[in-house]
C-alpha cells in the first residue's frame, strides 16, 4: 500500500515559539490537503534550529550568547507541559502521522537543559516516540545536552514502522545498527546537513539499512530571521543562505525518488510503498542473515538515565 509524504522545508520564525507552530500547523493543513499520510518538518524547527552557533565565536560575546540562549529556552517545547498540544490535536484533526523536530526543555528536572529531540506523533494525536539526539555537535553541545537511548525505537504508524537519527547521529554506526534491527521501514533524518555529502550519507543508509529514507533541513535566509532576533544585522546578511535544504526521499534500494529540494522554502512530496523494505532486504539484512552475532554482538543501554532518583 502506497501513501503520500510530505517533507516540509520551509523557515521557521526563528526563536518565536507561538509563530513558528502557527507555521507548522499551516504547512500541516497544506500537505493533509493534498491527501498526505506523513508529515514531516526539519531538526529543531520548534523555534527554529540554533543556527548562531556556527557564527558567534566561541568563548567571543557572551553577554550576545547568553541573551540568545535565554530566548531560545523561553522558546523551548516543555512536552510535559503540553507544549505539543496544538500540533498533536492538528495530526488528530488531519488524521496524518507527523515526525518533527525541536529544542526540548525537561521541566521535571532542573528545567533549564535543553535537547535536540525529533517527537514522532500518531494520527490519533499520540506522542508514540520522544528521540533525543544522543551526541549533539561540536558547538551544539553549548545549546543542548546529550539524550538517553529511550527514544532510540522503531515505532508502528498507519504509515508504515518509523525510526528517526537526528543529523550526525546518521555518521554512527551503532545507532543506525540499533535501528536497521528493528525492521525499520521509513528512516527519518531531520537535520542541519546539505549538500552532495549528505545525499551520498542518505543513499548509503538507505541501501544498507534496506529502507527508505527521508533526509530534510530547512532552507532558510538571513531575510527569514524575524527583526527580533538579537544582533540579527550583524550576524545574517539577508541574501545569505543559512542552510539549502535539500529535502529527499531515497528508496531502499539507494535510487533518489524525490528531491533534492534545493533552496526552495516549499514542501517535497513523494508516493512511497513501505512494504519495499522487507522486500529490499532479502539479499542484504544486515541484521539478519548479514550479520554475524557470533563475532559481533550490540548492546542498548534503552533506560532512562534520570540525574535524579527520588525513593
Amino acid at each position: 500500500m502506497s501513501i503520500k509524504v510530505a517533507v516540509v522545508q520551509k523557515p521557521p520564525v526563528l526563536l518565536d515559539l507561538g509563530a513558528t507552530m502557527a507555521r507548522a500547523l499551516e504547512s500541516l493543513a497544506e500537505a493533509a490537503g493534498t491527501g498526505s499520510n506523513l508529515v514531516i518538518f526539519p531538526e529543531a524547527y520548534l523555534p527554529g534550529y540554533p543556527t548562531w552557533i556556527w557564527r558567534l565565536r566561541p568563548g567571543g560575546d557572551m553577554a550576545l550568547s547568553s541573551d540568545i540562549h535565554a530566548r531560545l529556552h523561553k522558546n523551548a517545547v516543555d512536552i510535559e507541559a503540553g507544549g505539543l498540544a496544538p500540533l498533536c490535536e492538528a495530526a488528530r484533526k488531519h488524521g496524518v502521522t507527523v515526525v518533527c523536530g525541536m529544542s526540548e526543555v525537561d521541566s521535571r528536572f532542573s528545567g533549564t537543559t535543553l535537547y535536540n529531540t525529533a517527537v514522532t506523533i500518531g494520527p490519533n494525536g499520540t506522542i508514540l516516540n520522544r528521540h533525543r539526539k544522543l551526541m549533539p555537535t561540536n558547538p551544539e553541545r553549548m545549546v543542548w545536552g546529550p539524550g538517553d537511548a529511550t527514544g532510540l525505537k522503531v515505532v508502528d504508524t498507519p504509515a508504515g514502522r518509523i525510526g528517526t537519527l537526528i543529523c550526525w547521529e546518521s555518521y554512527m554506526p551503532l545507532a543506525r545498527y540499533a535501528l536497521f534491527a528493528q525492521n525499520i521501514e521509513i528512516y527519518v533524518a531531520p537535520t542541519w546537513d546539505c549538500g552532495e555529502a549528505w545525499l551520498a550519507t542518505m543513499r548509503h543508509v538507505a541501501r544498507e539499512g534496506g529502507c527508505w529514507v527521508i533526509g530534510l533541513a530547512t532552507a532558510i535566509q538571513g531575510q527569514d530571521v524575524p527583526a527580533s532576533f538579537p544582533s540579527r544585522d550583524t550576524l545574517f546578511k539577508p541574501d545569505d543562505w543559512l542552510c539549502d535544504g535539500d529535502a529527499v526521499i531515497v528508496e531502499p534500494s539507494g535510487k533518489v525518488l524525490a528531491g533534492p529540494l534545493h533552496r526552495e522554502k516549499a514542501i517535497l512530496y513523494g508516493e512511497i510503498d513501505p512494504a519495499k523494505a522487507a522486500r529490499a532486504r532479502r539479499s542484504l539484512d544486515v541484521t539478519g542473515h548479514y550479520a554475524r552475532p557470533d563475532i559481533f554482538r550490540l548492546e542498548v543501554k534503552r533506560a532512562p538515565m534520570p540525574p535524579v532518583d527520588f525513593t
